[in-house]
């Protein structure tokens, strides 16, 4: 079992409780196959077993590269005798019931969940946002940001280091490195689609780098736009043509359902750099604060993650907690160099797909 101890699972088998209190899990317990309902750590069976047959312990691992044809064990689900059957799923929460009440809840489970990490042997992925500067400023652990030596990452992580009094470490990021790093990528992760190839590239050069300074574990902000609602797409509820919710708040409880999937690529991208992901804002009791915030608390006019950043400034300088970051793809310029790189190949913006394409090519 990863994740949660034993005695937790068997808690939540017992209660149907899908925030145990715990920071997810996934593994085997008393033969039954489990994985959190966020599906915070992966877990893969053989394709070819059908969800009514028995598994058994060679047809399914943490890890897809140790099956023959792996495919992704659901969250919130369980696997036993009676087969595969959904057992969690995410709960409908009632608002808090003022404003005070939820930045002040937010502000305890957030602090809570980052003052519980062990700090042995650990650093942090930091951009400069509020969300891993909450880390930073709560964990005494060195900092790395990856990208290349003009992107907005490594600038706002600077900044954001001086007014917190520290320095970063920056691992600048070369055309070598993300050629030779994409294949390793989608071997982890069995992924070979230019999104997710971008989203992990500047995660696994970081990691790579915090593996070689002798570091084991990477501390990560992961979960605050979801949570929060950091996207433009929940702010923009429901005109956005990217969701269906017709509100802020389905929007939320909509991109937290997307959850699983980017948690599994980036878990696994990170484990092949050779650390293993410490992620406090993903914790059950941050979820269930979030879920709990009324629209005006997670979006409020052209500001967003609202609760959060009210919360952060009781830790994090004014500046840093009403900052915005872009998504580490864009921010640290992997995605356009990675453009940059297909079309120098070959592979032009008319093809379909073309950065997929390449990143193909580039596996075979």
């Amino acid at each position: 079992m990863q994740g949660a101890d034993a005695d937790t699972v068997a808690d939540a088998l017992a209660s149907d409780d899908a925030l145990p209190g715990a920071g997810g899990f996934a593994g085997e317990l008393d033969g039954t196959l489990v994985r959190d309902v966020l599906g915070r750590y992966p877990l893969f069976v053989e394709r070819a077993v059908s969800d009514e047959a028995r598994l058994d312990p060679g047809q399914w691992s943490h890890d897809p590269t140790a099956l023959a044809d792996p495919r992704s064990f659901p969250a919130g689900h369980i696997r036993n005798e009676s087969g595969t059957q959904q057992r969690w799923s995410l709960p409908s929460l009632d608002p808090f019931g003022d404003r005070e009440t939820a930045i002040e809840t937010v502000g305890e489970t957030v602090e809570t969940s980052i003052d519980a990490v062990d700090t042995d042997s650990l650093a942090i992925a930091f951009s400069g946002g509020v969300d891993s500067a909450l880390l930073a400023a709560r964990l005494d652990a060195p900092l790395y940001v990856a990208g290349f030596p003009d992107s907005h990452d490594i600038e706002a992580a600077r900044s954001a280091a001086e007014l917190l009094g520290t320095e970063v470490r920056v691992v600048e990021l070369t055309h070598d490195a993300i050629e030779r790093a994409v294949p390793e990528i989608a071997r982890a992760t069995a992924r070979t689609n230019a999104m997710d190839v971008q989203i992990a590239l500047p995660l696994y050069l970081v990691a790579e780098r915090v593996a070689g300074d002798g570091f084991d574990r990477l501390a990560l902000g992961q979960g605050a736009d979801e949570l929060f609602g950091g996207y433009a797409k929940v702010a923009k509820a429901p005109e956005d043509p990217r969701v269906e919710a017709d509100t802020v708040r389905g929007a939320q409880r909509e991109v937290i359902a997307s959850l699983p999937d980017q948690l599994e690529r980036d878990v696994l991208a990170l484990r092949a750099a050779g650390v293993e992901p410490v992620t406090p804002l993903l914790h059950d009791r941050v979820i269930g604060a979030a879920l709990r915030l009324d629209g005006d608390l997670l979006v409020d006019g052209e500001t967003r993650k609202v609760a959060l950043r009210a919360a952060a400034r009781e830790s994090l300088p004014d500046e840093i907690a009403d900052r915005d970051k872009k998504a580490a793809q864009y921010g640290s310029l992997a995605a356009r160099e990675l453009d940059r790189l297909a079309r120098q190949a070959g592979y032009k913006r008319r093809m379909d797909d073309h950065v997929t394409q390449y990143v193909e090519s580039l596996v075979e």
